[in-house]
């Protein structure tokens, strides 16, 4: 069996059963919390397909690693994966989910990078500006990049916007050339 064939298996049963229990904007931060940890902590994965702990403590650990306030559903599902001896796939499970809550509801992802911090106003127009291409909503992600120099760089779905005065200067230096 394919890894991503049961990865989105699974992912897709704890969208449906979210939707049922009306839980699944939790349980899509869950999955947000839980895939964030296992990149932040590569060991996590390795512990989970550890054979050597008990399933009870790669629940503990799963519960952990997703946020601590996990839902009852969420805790739940990660009893499944276990019972299943699925642990070693939570990681593809929790994006699969992701991916597949976004597409439900059309949620953009969009990456603003500005030299300096912005105003509230300024980013709203912003996030306006990429709803109405996309006729979705958007999930802003927000960050500071000193060398942009000044402007902004505005990444969403395929699209890269770059009105930083470092590509600009870098414009200007190649036409010297």
């Amino acid at each position: 069996m394919d890894l991503g064939l049961i990865s989105v298996r699974y992912a897709r049963a704890l969208l449906k059963a979210s939707n049922l229990e009306k839980q699944s904007e939790q349980v899509y931060a869950d999955m947000q919390t839980l895939a964030a940890e296992y990149v932040n902590v590569p060991e996590l994965s390795v512990t989970i397909a550890n054979p050597m702990l008990s399933k009870q403590q790669k629940e503990e650990l799963l519960i952990t690693a997703s946020g601590n306030s996990s839902s009852d559903l969420t805790k739940r599902f990660f009893r499944l994966v276990l019972k299943e001896d699925r642990g070693s796939i939570m990681q593809f499970i929790a994006n699969s989910f992701i991916t597949l809550y976004r597409k439900q509801n059309n949620l953009i992802r969009a990456k603003l990078s500005t030299a300096a911090v912005l105003s509230s106003d300024t980013e709203a127009k912003l996030r306006k500006l990429v709803e109405s291409k996309t006729n979705g909503s958007v999930e802003f992600t927000t960050a500071v990049d000193s060398e942009l120099i000044g402007g902004f760089l505005l990444e969403y779905d395929t699209y890269r916007l770059d009105a930083s005065i470092k590509s600009q200067l870098k414009s200007i230096l190649s036409k010297l050339n």
